[in-house]
């Protein structure tokens, strides 16, 4: 279209002198073009919607990147990376060696931290503006947080360090839940708009500043004062939560009239001590379906762009998170001892049909992972209780020390579900669920496990609390084989022969038996058999299995989804010297170390050299295997 803004916007500057009627234009351009996209790539579609305008009216007002736009988990940035020159490529956002769904760095300097998970905004701001101050730079630092940020303890720490001397520090935070008590009524924006006035804050603050130096009396004056000021503020606003902290508190404001948007930013823009704006937005705005399931939208599947529905998925086999969902319910039928806790995920686990069935045994603490694990250390004290942790790998990294201290040092049999154990495909290397292993192996009295398909799956939550201990089952969010055969118990430590052979030995973990097995049949066409081994335990491993595998196999390969350097490979390799294994030939598969980035789930195993054929020519080149292949083979 050539009336179109959006196509004359290649940087923040160019929507300086833009007037409110031709930014709210300008606005709809942006939304439409994120539906469009996100109908193809899928991503974080409600979230971004919600703040379009909210970004815009940041970039009119404030000269990014010298003043600095710090984003809490930053799934919400599509609008800034539109504004700030990535419009001609973000048709590629979440797409291999495209850009990133989230902020990062090396993509832009408008983007200032790679950041995925909820709660670091705050902490890094105020980092950020001491480092200003240090070095007696003037620029403002504005953290944009979103209301569930203020379950998370870490943002609760931060908020606990900012100083009333803190200058040009602005917090936004973008309210599209109303998680924060709901205002209600004219007399309520009548009070908030008084109260929360920038005029009538700075009038405030040079009054109890005069007031507190009067002789004898100040100090008792400006108390009282405070006093009156919070119970007229108590009775409307969630000001003296911010108060409290030291911060001017600002709002509710609407979200979506930028005009309002851009007038209260501008009277800001030259605060002596910190201010939070309260921004009230919706979800999915500009987009019916997604304002009525905000939920189902917020991580969003490609879709018709014209109905707005999902289209199909490519497979019609469940996924691990699906078996997972649907068997811990049938479970918690049977048993009701049986009890789920999930940091804020209970969709993305398949917890939300136990949640509504049994609301008192299926509880989300919000996102706060290290209080989740220890709350679950309690919740299974006196082992009355079988208590389940469900909670994405990438998340749990957030409580190791929980899981040490609350779980496996008081011997508590807490099962953790730990969802998205591997490559995160287009979410990207904050998500990647790839060193699980390595921190729970370090872990007395910790089990790890993984099931290759789903029937194995199953097998484990049944037999898991009857292993006494703390013990962490890890599966990935890919379709895979299930069935209605009858279940088997696993005993604790005891892998599996899948196949048998002579010459080299496949150790590998959870889905990669299926890489495995290609390996195996690749392998043969150059008169090589191989046995594969599903270890099923990484912790601990079977060790008598093993021994036994040894005595007719030389040269041992481990394939995993994990990293190399501390996974599955790493636990067997030191089994092997500590047990005298001198004379073998080993080649560990896995990701190397190294972060990934965002992509398909096959294009970055490919580029890993996870696949069957990549691993196949290692194999060969590096035992140096002679033996004449047949006429057909290919690799």
């Amino acid at each position: 279209m050539t009336d179109s803004l959006l196509a004359k916007i290649q940087s923040p500057q160019d929507i300086k002198d833009l007037s409110p009627n031709s930014l709210s234009k300008l606005a709809a351009e942006i939304r439409q073009r994120i539906i469009e996209v996100l109908s193809v790539n899928g991503g974080h579609l409600a979230s971004n919607l919600g703040s379009v305008e909210l970004t815009i009216a940041l970039h009119h007002v404030f000269d990014s990147p010298n003043d600095k736009l710090i984003w809490d988990v930053s799934h919400q940035t599509y609008t800034h990376k539109i504004l700030t020159g990535r419009n001609d490529r973000f048709q590629t956002i979440r797409k291999f060696k495209g850009l990133c769904g989230f902020s990062h760095p090396k993509e832009s300097p408008y983007d200032h931290f790679l950041a995925g998970h909820a709660g670091t905004a705050l902490s890094l701001a105020l980092g950020v503006a001491k480092n200003r101050d240090l070095h007696h730079k003037s620029d403002h630092i504005i953290p944009i947080i979103g209301d569930a940020t203020l379950t998370c303890g870490m943002s609760l720490e931060a908020l606990n360090n900012v100083t009333r001397d803190l200058k040009k520090f602005i917090l936004i935070l973008n309210d599209n839940a109303m998680s924060i008590s709901k205002n209600v009524g004219a007399i309520t924006h009548i009070l908030s708009r008084l109260l929360s006035n920038p005029t009538t804050n700075k009038i405030y603050h040079e009054l109890d500043s005069i007031v507190s130096k009067i002789p004898s009396y100040g100090a008792m004056l400006a108390k009282q004062g405070h006093k009156i000021t919070e119970s007229l503020k108590n009775l409307v606003s969630p000001a003296p939560f911010f108060e409290q902290y030291g911060m001017s508190y600002v709002g509710p404001i609407d979200g979506h009239d930028i005009k309002k948007l851009v007038d209260t930013f501008q009277a800001l823009k030259n605060t002596e001590w910190p201010v939070v704006v309260h921004v009230l937005t919706n979800k999915g705005q500009g987009m019916e379906e997604a304002i009525k399931n905000p939920i189902t939208y917020h991580g969003a599947k490609p879709f018709d762009i014209g109905t707005g529905k999902f289209l199909p998925t490519p497979s019609s086999k469940p996924t691990f998170p699906r078996i997972f969902g649907t068997h811990i319910l049938k479970m918690a039928e049977k048993d009701p001892h049986i009890v789920a806790v999930t940091p804020a995920m209970s969709a993305g686990s398949m917890l939300d049909d136990f949640m509504k069935k049994y609301p008192e045994r299926c509880l989300d603490v919000g996102i706060a992972e290290g209080h989740s694990v220890t709350f679950c250390g309690g919740l299974a004290y006196g082992r009355e209780t079988k208590v389940v942790a469900s909670v994405y790998s990438t998340f749990l990294q957030r409580a190791f020390d929980n899981v040490f201290h609350d779980v496996c040092l008081q011997e508590i049999p807490v099962v953790f579900a730990i969802d998205r154990a591997g490559i995160a495909g287009p979410d990207g290397s904050t998500h990647n669920g790839i060193y699980d292993i390595g921190f729970l192996n370090a872990m007395p009295n910790m089990v790890i496990t993984q099931p290759r398909n789903g029937q194995l799956l199953k097998e484990l939550l049944e037999s898991s609390f009857s292993w006494g201990r703390p013990a962490a089952i890890r599966y990935p969010n890919m379709a895979t084989e299930d069935s209605t055969d009858p279940l088997r118990y696993r005993e604790l430590g005891k892998g599996e022969v899948i196949a048998e052979g002579s010459d080299i030995l496949i150790v590998a973990l959870g889905h990669m038996v299926n890489t495995a097995l290609q390996v195996r049949e690749m392998l043969k066409e150059f008169g090589i058999t191989c046995t594969v081994l599903d270890p099923i335990f990484v912790k601990p491993l079977d060790t008598d299995l093993l021994c036994t595998l040894l005595v007719n196999h030389k040269r041992v390969i481990t394939i995993e989804e994990h990293s190399a350097v501390s996974g599955l490979g790493s636990i067997l390799n030191h089994f092997l010297m500590s047990h005298g294994y001198n004379n073998l030939q080993v080649i560990n598969f896995g990701i190397p170390e190294t972060f990934v980035e965002h992509g398909s789930h096959a294009e970055l195993v490919d580029e890993i050299g996870l696949t069957a054929p990549k691993i196949c020519k290692r194999v060969i080149a590096q035992f140096s295997l002679e033996k004449t292949p047949n006429a057909h083979a290919t690799l």
